[in-house]
């Protein structure tokens, strides 16, 4: 068996082949390439639609994954799939993550504790404040810095954590070659210098409008916490704040002035529950920097071994009996007992009830996608 990810970067340009229906392929096929190369009557019996079957069709006789794959890391880029032992944590649990993320930097195990910080693109000189002395704080604490890249409140965030020199991620709603706005060309190339600018959409994809709202969820997913600075009615950030609730993300809100238009949705995130943030110390305690910085200095002295990394596979959101985990893993029960408790102590797994275990940190049902 080949390179599996030509063919994830396959399906990841089929139209209407999403998270969902991906899952659905690789459990009926096992893998992406059988899938990929899968007859016709099989993908409809897989469950694919008219609509989609012939997307896939027409992918194949068009696309040359082998190129695409060159061109992808000719551009310095790299490709993450569900099956990297690299793909972020925190995203991997969110409902329907994306397959596929296209990455341009790098991703570190120390960027599992992350906030974001989002807001409008004309933030006032009080939110520009806010966002420049939180994103300084978070960064100085060692925590990475979460935004989109955009104008605004995302623009000052990135900018100060590298400025206080923290890590950031930058997440795109388009192709990493059609970065947006193309002024950010420079700064984009500082936060992969030191962090990661990622996007779950194939290269040469345009920042369409409809693209934002679905990347949001991984602006949310990739963070344990997420700060929304200021944001008018119906700005883009109170999508984010969306997702993040439903992905059991803490949720922050900056207080505003009733007369000033960039806090009414900031002031309505908080009547609906959000949290306050009244003192940048909050973010940290809500991230519980001690409890990540025990269980980072037990990842580091006890890396993970074979074992570890193969039970870890077997793990997901859904609660998996003990006896589940041997049989799927073929390991005797003494040896995943301990490798589980070991697991537990790094804060990877977690026991929720009668000898089932899910993931560290089982998220709500969050956004669907095809």
């Amino acid at each position: 068996m080949g390179d599996q990810r030509r063919y994830w970067v396959g399906f990841n340009r089929v139209i209407g082949i999403g998270p969902v229906r991906l899952k659905a392929l690789l459990e009926a096929f096992g893998d992406a390439e059988t899938a990929w190369h899968a007859s016709a009557e099989d993908l409809r019996t897989a469950g694919l639609d008219q609509r989609c079957l012939r997307g896939l069709l027409e992918a194949r006789d068009t696309l040359d994954l082998d190129a695409e794959l060159a061109r992808i890391e000719g551009l310095g880029y790299r490709i993450l799939t569900w099956e990297a032992a690299d793909y972020p944590e925190r995203l991997r649990e969110i409902s329907a993550p994306p397959p596929v993320l296209y990455l341009w930097g790098d991703l570190r195990p120390q960027d599992r504790w992350a906030a974001a910080v989002v807001g409008t693109r004309r933030p006032t000189a009080y939110g520009t404040a806010v966002a420049r002395d939180l994103a300084a704080v978070l960064a100085a604490s060692g925590v990475t810095v979460v935004s989109g890249l955009a104008r605004g409140i995302d623009t000052i965030a990135h900018q100060s954590a590298l400025e206080a020199g923290g890590r950031t991620l930058a997440v795109l709603g388009s192709g990493l070659d059609r970065l947006y706005p193309p002024e950010h060309r420079r700064l984009a190339e500082r936060i992969a210098g030191v962090g990661a600018v990622l996007s779950d959409y194939p290269l040469g994809t345009a920042p369409e409008g409809g693209n934002f709202p679905p990347r949001n969820r991984i602006i949310s997913g990739l963070a344990l916490a997420v700060v929304i600075v200021e944001a008018g009615e119906g700005s883009g950030a109170l999508i984010t704040a969306d997702f993040a609730a439903e992905q059991g993300r803490e949720v922050f809100a900056v207080p505003g002035s009733i007369y000033s238009r960039a806090s009414r949705g900031t002031n309505q995130l908080i009547r609906s529950g959000a949290r306050p943030l009244v003192a940048f110390e909050d973010v940290l305690e809500a991230l519980n920097l001690d409890v990540v910085i025990r269980q980072e200095e037990v990842s580091q002295a006890l890396p993970e071994d074979e074992t570890e990394a193969k039970i870890l596979a077997a793990l997901s959101s859904e609660p998996v009996h003990v006896d589940e985990l041997q049989a799927r893993c073929g390991l005797p029960a003494a040896q995943v007992s301990a490798s589980l408790a070991m697991l537990e102590l790094k804060g990877r797994a977690r026991q929720v009830g009668g000898m089932h275990y899910v993931r560290a940190r089982e998220p709500r049902a969050g956004y669907q996608v095809e």
